[in-house]
């Protein structure tokens, strides 16, 4: 008997992703009701199916069923539920730029080994900088080198690139600290790298562009957003009114932060720091709502978890959803979470992907997200930093604004924002990172703050003439930053 192979399954309704409240009105939906999690499907379907064919999920009695089913299966569960949509779980990930990290070089090919130690320590306090991720690049266009990791005493060990020239030197450090690109460097043992701090009184772009008021300032009041990421907090900066995670099998209560990249995003719309000991997200005073989508073993959120996800963040009455991931398979449970949140008066923004000029990602590009693009301003970060690379044509009006480098594009793009060199909150303090990640969340938190001077939109019945109402107040204040619609759709959002 051959091998079955497993998969993971969305059950959905003909359209949306709620069915009906009668399961009387047909006997598919009299059985979907016997659905509940940990049902084996042999046991409530008219079928010989293995024992491992079970519910693992459900967002709710009405809501969408997550199954594992043999592949070879799938015809004879259609027989049995005919009229429903079955649909793969797919995943996404996070929009956050590193510019070389996440494609590991290849050893060298053919060429003697050549050990070396450098070091990396701090520029002010020549401290040892410890956990940074070091990339070096013998051949970038081939992939060779090496990556390895700085000890306790700030050491970068490499076993295979000493005397050579390296094209290019990428190194991560954790939080605090600014990243640093070299290009063309010979290392010598014993070299110390010296990597500049965050100076939280330092304009970043997000600075530029969207000045902090002042702290009396009601920026965001009056308006819920959720943040659909890997958690968020805890963080001093950070003050979550209530959130979930969406995750099959996880602790629904637990959203905190399983990696950087969901603190980074809340405190961009929501942190409520003052510099120099702190930072203050362009929206400090939304109510902050938190959806973990991010497993604490998977790099990709599911999209059952993004249903579930969405599901609740209209439940707990959101107004505005950020979603800062992407570059999965367009798959119909996504997009009919979208819709479901815009048909109940919320919006979604949504990342466009970090494929460097690629085109927008899923699902950014469904026509209900609204897709934002990145971009960057010349002197808002180190001249040295992973940055560097990320200034590229198109320049706007103003020469010192650039599309990033990474950002994707097309005429899915609704606005652009900055994403480049942005200075946010992590779990550890505060740390700059790049992406249409970064983009995402400072145009959610910029809506957040029009929104909260429209008392006549935010008290009209959640139907998606609110939803549509709201983007008509964000097209009444956009402004071109002179890059074309490609590149920046209708361009910047302003206050």
């Amino acid at each position: 008997m051959a091998k079955r192979t497993y998969q993971h399954y969305i059950l959905l309704p003909r359209t949306g992703v709620r069915f009906p409240d009668d399961p009387s009105v047909s006997a598919t939906l009299s059985t979907l009701a016997r659905l509940k999690i940990d049902t084996h499907l042999d046991d409530v379907l008219d079928s010989d199916l293995p024992q491992q064919a079970v519910v693992l999920d459900t967002s709710g009695p009405r809501g969408a069923k997550l199954i594992r089913l043999p592949e070879s299966d799938l015809p004879e569960l259609r027989a049995q539920l005919p009229g429903l949509r079955i649909v793969p779980e797919v995943f996404y990930f996070p929009q956050r730029w590193r510019y070389e990290v996440n494609r590991k070089p290849t050893p060298l090919a053919n060429q003697p080994q050549v050990s070396i130690r450098i070091r990396l320590t701090e520029a002010r306090t020549n401290r040892p900088v410890a956990g940074a991720i070091v990339v070096a690049f013998t051949d970038f266009e081939q992939r060779e080198g090496e990556q390895a990791t700085s000890d306790a005493q700030g050491v970068v060990r490499f076993r295979n690139v000493g005397n050579r020239t390296l094209e290019q030197l990428f190194v991560y450090p954790k939080a605090g600290l600014w990243s640093l690109w070299r290009k063309n460097i010979t290392l010598k043992n014993n070299d110390v790298l010296q990597l500049q701090p965050v100076k939280l009184d330092v304009p970043d772009a997000k600075g530029f562009f969207y000045p902090a008021g002042p702290e009396d300032e009601p920026a965001g009041r009056g308006v819920k957003v959720g943040v659909i990421d890997t958690g968020t907090g805890p963080h001093p900066d950070l003050v979550v009114a209530g959130g979930a995670s969406t995750v099959t099998g996880e602790d629904p209560a637990d959203f905190a932060d399983v990696d950087e990249h969901g603190t980074h995003v809340a405190g961009i719309i929501a942190a409520r720091g003052t510099p120099p000991t702190g930072v203050r997200g362009v929206a400090p005073d939304v109510d902050l709502y938190v959806y973990r989508v991010f497993g604490r073993d998977s790099e990709g959120a599911s999209n059952f978890a993004i249903i579930k996800a969405i599901e609740q963040a209209v439940a707990d009455g959101c107004d505005i959803i950020n979603m800062s991931l992407g570059g999965g398979s367009p798959d119909d449970a996504t997009e009919d979470a979208i819709t479901f949140a815009h048909e109940n008066g919320t919006i979604c923004f949504v990342a466009t992907g970090n494929d460097g000029r690629e085109p927008v990602s899923f699902p950014a590009s469904f026509s209900l997200s609204l897709a934002v693009g990145a971009m960057g301003r010349k002197g808002t970060f180190p001249a040295n930093t992973t940055d560097a690379p990320n200034v590229a044509a198109p320049f706007g009006t103003d020469k010192k604004n650039f599309v990033a480098a990474f950002s994707n594009i097309g005429p899915e793009v609704d606005f652009i924002a900055p994403g480049v060199g942005i200075v946010s909150t992590v779990p550890s303090g505060y740390a700059p990172f790049s992406g249409t990640s970064m983009a995402c969340p400072m145009a959610a938190g910029i809506a957040a703050r029009l929104l909260s001077a429209e008392s006549a939109i935010l008290s009209m019945p959640r139907n998606a003439a609110r939803a549509e109402a709201m983007i008509r107040l964000l097209a009444t204040n956009v402004q071109s930053l002179g890059f074309g619609p490609t590149f920046e759709g209708t361009g910047m959002l302003f206050v």
